[in-house]
Formats: C-alpha cells, sequence, structure tokens
C-alpha cells in the first residue's frame, strides 16, 4: 500500500525505517511537514516522490491510499478530519486524542466516513508481548489478578512533549497510554475499566505538568492493572511488564537490560547506542533492532493486512477511546486523591461482571490455602475449615 506519513520528527522516522526495511511491500510515496526543510530532507533520506507542507495536499494527493499520522498530540482530531473528508484509511501513533472526548471524536469520524482507523500502540506488538498474550489465551498462567507496566526514560525529545497545552499532560499521557493498554491486553480489553486511583507530581523539570505518576486502575472482575510511568528517570529507557495469574506469572524486560551489554572508553567516537539512552561511553545497553524489539513491523503487518482483509486490526481507534478514557480518571484522581470513575459514554466490552470466587477443596470438609514442601524434605498442607473457618496445617513426614 501506498502511505503519505504526516510529520517528519523522531517518531516518524523510525516508523519509515520500520516500513522500508527487509523489502516490505508497503512503502512511503509522500512526507507532509510543517516545516519545508525538514519534509525535502526527509523525502530525500527514504527516497520518496513527494513531500508538501500542506497537509490536505498530503492526503488528498491520488497516489496515497493510507495516512500515517506521526504529529504532535494537538494535531490528530485536524489530520483524522481530513483522511474522513478525503476517505482515506488512517493509522494514527499513541496517544489517539489528549483527551477522550478528542479520542471519540476521531472515533466518530472515522466510523462515519466508513474509513480503516487503526491504533499505533507499538509496545502491544513487540514479540515478547504477543508471545505472552498466547501464553494468556492458552489459560497457562490462569485468572489474570495483577499487571504492572513500566515506562521510565529521562524524558522525550521534542519541545511540544512539554508544553501541557499541546500535548495533554505529561508523562501520563505521554507514557501511560503504552502502560494502560498493555495492562487492558492482559486483562482482557473486554473487561471494563472501573476506577482509578493515581499519584503525580512534578519532580524535576521546570513544567507545568506531571513528570512521575503511578496509578491503579480498577476493572470489573477485579483485576488491577498498574502503571508507573516517569520522565525523571535516568540511565536510558526502562521498559518492564509483569503479569501475574492464579496459576503463573510472566515477567517481561523490553528495552533496558535485554541480554546485550558492552564496554567502551568511547574512542570509536558519537555513535548511536539505543533510544533515550544518556551516554556512549562506559557499560552500554544498546538494543539489537529498535524497530523489532519496540514492535513496529508486527504493528504494520497487522494494520496493513487487516485493510486488505478488511477486518478491525489488534489495535483499533476504539481501544485508543478507552485509553484516553482511563487517562482521564488518572488525571481527575491525581487531582483529587480519590479514586475516579473511568467515564465511557460508549462502552462495546461485556457489561458489569459478577466477581466468582472459587476454592479448592482438600476433602469433604476442608479448603487448602496453601501447600509446600519444606527445607527437611516434610509436606505440608494449610487448610481452612468450610463450615468454622477454622484454620489448621497438617505435615507428611518424609521416610529417610
Amino acid at each position: 500500500m501506498k502511505i503519505a506519513i504526516l510529520g517528519s520528527g523522531f517518531i516518524a522516522r523510525f516508523y519509515a525505517e520500520s516500513l522500508h526495511s527487509q523489502r516490505r511491500k508497503d512503502y512511503l510515496v509522500m512526507v507532509y511537514s510543517r516545516n519545508e526543510k525538514n519534509a525535502k530532507r526527509f523525502a530525500e533520506d527514504y527516497n520518496l516522490p513527494h513531500y508538501t507542507t500542506s497537509m490536505e495536499e498530503a492526503i488528498a494527493h491520488p497516489d496515497v491510499e493510507v495516512v500515517l499520522i506521526s504529529l504532535p498530540n494537538h494535531l490528530h482530531e485536524a489530520a483524522v478530519r481530513e483522511c474522513a473528508r478525503y476517505k482515506k484509511h488512517v493509522i494514527c501513533t499513541k496517544p489517539l486524542g489528549r483527551t477522550a472526548e478528542e479520542a471519540k471524536s476521531m472515533l466518530d469520524m472515522v466510523e462515519e466516513a466508513g474509513i480503516f482507523g487503526g491504533y499505533l500502540e507499538d509496545l502491544c506488538y513487540t514479540p515478547k508481548f504477543l508471545k505472552s498474550m498466547a501464553s494468556i489465551k492458552r489459560g497457562e498462567i490462569g485468572k489474570v489478578l495483577w499487571t504492572k507496566s513500566r515506562e521510565a526514560h529521562p524524558g522525550p525529545h521534542s519541545d511540544w512533549f512539554w508544553d501541557k497545552e499541546k500535548s495533554g499532560g505529561g508523562a501520563i499521557i505521554d507514557l501511560g497510554c503504552h502502560c494502560v493498554e498493555i495492562g487492558r491486553n492482559f486483562i482482557g480489553k473486554n473487561i471494563k475499566p472501573i476506577e482509578v486511583m493515581c499519584w503525580a507530581d512534578t519532580q524535576v523539570h521546570p513544567i507545568d505538568a506531571e513528570d512521575h505518576a503511578i496509578g491503579l486502575v480498577k476493572y470489573a472482575n477485579g483485576a488491577i492493572g498498574q502503571f508507573e510511568v516517569s520522565w525523571t528517570f535516568r540511565g536510558g529507557m526502562d521498559l518492564r511488564d509483569e503479569v501475574m495469574g492464579t496459576e503463573g506469572t510472566i515477567w517481561i524486560n523490553s528495552f533496558l537490560r535485554t541480554g546485550f551489554e558492552m564496554f567502551t572508553t568511547g574512542k570509536g567516537g558519537e555513535g548511536y547506542v539505543a533510544e533515550k539512552a544518556e551516554s556512549n561511553t562506559g557499560w552500554l545497553f544498546p538494543v539489537g533492532d529498535e524497530a523489532h524489539e519496540l514492535g513496529y513491523p508486527h504493528m504494520f503487518t497487522d494494520m496493513f493486512t487487516a485493510i486488505e482483509e478488511n477486518r478491525p486490526p489488534l489495535e483499533t481507534f476504539y481501544d485508543g477511546y478507552v485509553v484516553n478514557a482511563i487517562l482521564d480518571a488518572a488525571y481527575k484522581s491525581a487531582e483529587s486523591k480519590l479514586w475516579e470513575p473511568v467515564i465511557l459514554e460508549d462502552w462495546r466490552g461485556d457489561e458489569l461482571i459478577e466477581q466468582q470466587k472459587s476454592w479448592t477443596s482438600y476433602d469433604e470438609d476442608h479448603y487448602i490455602i496453601k501447600t509446600e514442601v519444606l527445607p527437611n524434605g516434610d509436606n505440608k498442607v494449610i487448610l481452612k475449615h468450610k463450615k468454622t473457618g477454622a484454620v489448621t496445617q497438617k505435615v507428611t513426614q518424609t521416610n529417610k
């Protein structure tokens, strides 16, 4: 498919590298930038036949079949409006909007226009994440009870991120969108998010938005999704996820410590190490193929295959809207210091479900609380009486 990319900055170049690597058949033909010099340079770097400083021209161009939005947050809605106007399929970088209201507007636009709307949440397409999801769907860790997703680094690259009006916030809107959607996938997107408790503060940078936050998202089935986000972390970019289920646990380290380490005195010059790396001397943690590790090839393959097959992608504009609604509640909670409800005008998942709890029986009279093998080899089982509630233990000695 022939693609127009809106934007020529940091994330646009990541997208272009992914799309134009390894002889992919989906390729860029047009770049739009607000800066003509940047547009021209981008077109030359990726051998694109067209570049422009007119968003309308880029979207309306007859060669363009799909529009890829990699613009600052405050420009997403206007770009989607033009895509709907010209009936061009659209895929948009995260977050979809600055608020749920803005995201819902974009969702309505694509649905009313009858065009494809894909949400570019790359961290839900990393190889480790996809394999984890397959295990969870097979029931290998049982019912998911708790998830934790962490993204922390020294701060974003471009000035607009640090402008609360343009970005919609700080670390929560920038990084929390990743973490929340990762948790939604692990818990189940059909499970309704109910309420959020969030702490946020501006600890280091002279900005109006938060540079550090921690939040809890409670879901209708009792599961908890935890997010930790920061623009104050030193030492690179830390991307980690954890999932705890009734039958197992998953730990994922996606970036900072992935088994690739090297030491250098810096004699070789100013070489690139990895995204958000703060040093190129001493012990370093490079990333072999950043686009692959961050999920871009899998993400674009899913998006363009979904367009061809006339099906929804794994991440849709609707998902982007739900994420924005959860983040809206997080911002309210950070102000009120209370649990705040997630307001979803359009919920397409399961209705509120009863939290069902079942206990494993040991015998007719007792439930099992825990079993374990002691250091001496004995087997211990801790029991609860079904009627009286009394907790007891039973030890079976091993014969040595």
